[in-house]
């Protein structure tokens, strides 16, 4: 059995004022605003103007004088092309901030944006990893006004963007310390509307960012105070509110454990679990991130659990999610697969989103690639081998 020691050092910057709580949003007009003219960055489909989040949010802005222009382009895995349309839109409405209201690709696509709107060229000069050029990112980005209307990503905390290139089949993330948003909403109130199937796939999301992060060879004192309590709160909650959406008691304890998550990726960080998934959904749009966690999540730890690493974290994160007496390693995979029948996921499908076996060695170069950083925080270091070796496991 392999102990690791946690990190005693750690540094904590996490710069965003957030606001958090049923209601929050009603509160937006007394916050200083970081501009005059906002780009309102919205998805592509028809929940935040049919379930009045848009209005609510504009009239917040008008409140204080705020002009606003509507992006409503962004789609679930937000494009590369649509970032840069984004940063035009800004550009030539003379917007001088962003406000990004939706789930994580709204935010993710916001901070693409925020780039593109003061800086020239193509997105892909200043993403690092990858075919990115990594340019540094010359003019200070628009600030950013996050409004999350989902549980999953914690975007509105981090400082990072994860963007797809169709192109280059690369789901990556742009970063900066300028591209945590000046203020985030986290509002529990927005989220009674998301279906069950969704608010599943995004707190699994959460949760995994937070799992990932406490067996990670650089957890550390911060981190692992944040990670547990995030677990213990997404464990305990996820079920019952995929059961009944309309609890915002329920609501508010799995938005607040999204919320840590998110902070335990800037004090943290998470593992190739996240590269693994997005080199699914790199190759196939319509795959939901969560989604494919979920997937791949059982093979990912058992690879871990069976080689003896970690295992005293992987007891105490089997307890966080509700296994009281868990007292074997394993329990962790039992925990995790409970949560998962609970919340009715435990049955998705890799071939129902077209995805086949002879694409996961391409997969697993593309995610040593295009997010390979992650796997340099892995409690033991994963060859192409290996992760073809999860993808298969996961396959069904």
């Amino acid at each position: 059995m392999q102990r690791m020691k946690t990190v005693t050092n750690f540094t904590f910057d996490v710069p965003t004022r957030t606001f958090f709580g049923a209601g929050s949003l009603n509160s937006l007009h007394t916050h200083p605003l970081p501009g005059k003219k906002a780009l309102v960055v919205i998805s592509n489909g028809k929940s935040t103007r049919a379930h009045g989040y848009l209005d609510r949010t504009l009239e917040q802005l008008q409140q204080v004088g705020v002009e606003a222009v509507v992006f409503d382009k962004v789609q679930a895995n937000p494009l590369k092309a649509t970032v840069e349309e984004g940063g035009a839109c800004a550009r030539q409405n003379g917007c001088d901030f962003i406000v990004a209201l939706g789930g994580g690709s709204c935010m993710d696509a916001a901070k693409g944006i925020a780039v593109m709107a003061t800086n020239e060229g193509d997105l892909w000069d200043y993403i690092v990893p990858g075919t990115g050029k990594g340019k540094p990112i010359v003019n200070t980005p628009l600030p950013i006004v996050a409004i999350t209307t989902t549980a999953g990503t914690g975007s509105e905390t981090d400082s990072g963007g994860v963007i797809t290139n169709p192109e280059t089949h690369e789901k990556t993330a742009i970063f900066g310390h300028d591209l945590f948003p000046k203020i985030a909403i986290v509002d529990p109130e927005l989220m009674l509307s998301v279906p069950p199937k969704f608010t599943a796939y995004q707190g699994f999301d959460a949760l995994f960012h937070s799992t990932e992060g406490y067996i990670a060879s650089t957890a550390n004192l911060v981190s692992d105070m944040v990670a547990i309590t995030a677990i213990e709160n997404v464990g305990k909650h996820l079920a019952a509110t995929v059961r009944d959406g309309k609890s915002i008691a329920d609501r508010e304890r799995v938005a607040f454990g999204n919320w840590l998550s998110g902070v335990q990726m800037v004090v943290g960080t998470c593992t190739s679990e996240h590269s693994l998934e997005h080199a699914l959904s790199a190759y196939h749009q319509d795959l939901p991130h969560g989604a494919g966690l979920i997937m791949i999540s059982l093979a990912y730890y058992k690879h871990f659990i069976d080689r003896g690493i970690q295992s005293e974290r992987f007891v105490r994160m089997a307890r966080a999610l509700g296994m009281q007496g868990a007292a074997a390693p394993a329990d962790f995979l039992t925990a995790l697969r409970k949560l998962q029948e609970d919340c009715g996921v435990a049955d998705l499908k890799m071939s129902d989103y077209n995805i086949t076996p002879d694409e996961f060695e391409t997969m697993a170069h593309n995610a040593k690639s295009a997010m390979g950083w992650l796997f340099d925080h892995d409690p033991l270091p994963l060859s192409i081998e290996d992760c073809v070796a999860i993808y298969r496991a996961s396959y069904r």
